[in-house]
């Protein structure tokens, strides 16, 4: 069945946008929103007569992608072709402004998302939705896939511990499209606003092979400068907590966020003492040693030995990889390896100095203390999981559209 995506039906339906008719227009957009003849989003709504843009907002990375690296801000601007502005809300400012809002009346959010808590347009979501809320304007999702499909794993972002990258009390891999996300978002911060979803039409979440991601149906358009596969996508919730540590996580390479290592350690022992301690955390996927040298970011121009996580041939079973369960057990084999590595990075992680960034990555210190404690098991971790991850399965559930 052929997948219509939210922003294709509203450029093809005059009936859904007549509700549209004579109010001011805005679109929230990344490099990835795009029709399915790969015009950008913004192109494509100003080609019709019935739509009066008169804004844009960009998120992390910029509305058309000016920024490779993670935390790098980027400015407002003129768009040359429009005539409109366009906000930054990864710059100066993370929530829009009362002036920036008073340039429109509804807002188009299109964004792909990858399905995982720490992506950062999880919280420009919630952020937009909260300051519509607060000045009557009128919010619509234009739905893209969850490219990881519905599986559910990790912990909970715990009480206190909401950032940049921790929206809301999720699990690392939440299940959800950003049309989903948004009705959770108003249900739980109990959002006066005026919500529509544009929803998919023909969306199949557990259908082979994409099992989430229209593949050979619909091309990938890099997200994000590191989100350049579906394979990333699908490995993004557990490869994601490198950023946390003094390893590579692969920025630097052409498969960031797929492998990850460092110079100092034996890529063959870690996945042997991996296996040694829970083999079935390795289920679903392919792990193969590799080397690599990062261009930029950390180790960069040193070679380092590393792991590559293959989910992209017949060995790849959906619902038994677990990305989460699977990195995780990597820095407690780590740990157990070199006791005294020096694995968690100290340094401004989205603009937080007082708390270490894996802690912030994954929602509380719960991770990390697992990590490092030599008696906890693989079970002990488990355990905590299966909890959170099965009370979710039930949150979520009233919020579901497919």
């Amino acid at each position: 069945m052929t997948v219509s995506f939210g922003l294709d039906r509203l450029i093809a339906d005059p009936a859904l946008r007549k509700p549209l008719a004579g109010k001011r227009i805005a679109l929230l957009a990344h490099p990835a929103s795009v029709t399915a003849g790969l015009t950008h989003a913004l192109d494509a709504l100003a080609t019709l007569p019935d739509i009066r843009l008169t804004a844009a907002f960009g998120p992390q990375h910029g509305l058309r992608g000016d920024k490779q690296d993670n935390m790098v801000e980027s400015p407002d601007f003129l768009d040359p072709r429009h005539g409109i502005p366009v906000f930054s809300l990864y710059g100066e400012v993370r929530r829009p402004t009362p002036a920036m809002l008073d340039t429109f009346d509804v807002l188009l959010i299109d964004l792909q998302d990858l399905g995982c808590r720490i992506y950062t347009f999880i919280t420009t979501l919630r952020y937009m939705l909260e300051a519509a809320a607060e000045h009557g304007k009128s919010v619509w999702i234009l739905d893209r896939p969850n490219p990881a499909g519905r599986p559910i794993e990790g912990l909970t972002l715990r009480p206190s511990w909401e950032s940049f990258v921790g929206a809301g009390q999720l699990p690392m891999r939440h299940g959800l499209t950003m049309g989903e996300l948004a009705r959770w978002f108003i249900a739980e911060l109990r959002l006066d606003v005026d919500c529509q979803v544009i929803a998919m039409d023909g969306w199949q979440p557990d259908a082979p092979p994409g099992h989430g991601w229209p593949l050979g149906e619909r091309i990938w358009v890099n997200p994000s400068p590191n989100a350049p596969n579906l394979s990333m996508a699908r490995c993004y919730a557990g490869t994601v907590m490198v950023e946390g540590t003094t390893l590579s996580e692969g920025r630097g390479t052409t498969r960031p966020l797929e492998l990850f290592g460092a110079p100092d350690i034996d890529a063959n022992a870690l996945i042997a003492e991996k296996q040694a301690l829970a083999p079935h955390w390795l289920a679903g996927c392919r792990l193969r040693d590799c080397w690599f040298e990062p261009t930029f970011h950390k180790h960069a121009g040193k070679l380092c030995h590393g792991v590559q996580i293959h989910v992209d041939d017949g060995a790849y079973h959906h619902h038994e990889f677990r990305p989460w369960r699977l990195q995780a057990l990597a820095l407690k084999a780590i740990r157990r390896l070199y006791p005294d590595y020096p694995l968690w990075r100290e340094f401004a992680y989205e603009y937080e100095f007082n708390r270490l960034a894996i802690d912030l990555i994954n929602g509380s210190e719960i991770l990390r203390g697992w990590v490092d404690d030599p008696a906890a098991t693989p079970g002990d971790l488990d355990t905590l999981a299966r909890h959170d991850e099965s009370a979710w399965e039930e949150t979520r559930r009233p919020h579901l559209l497919y």
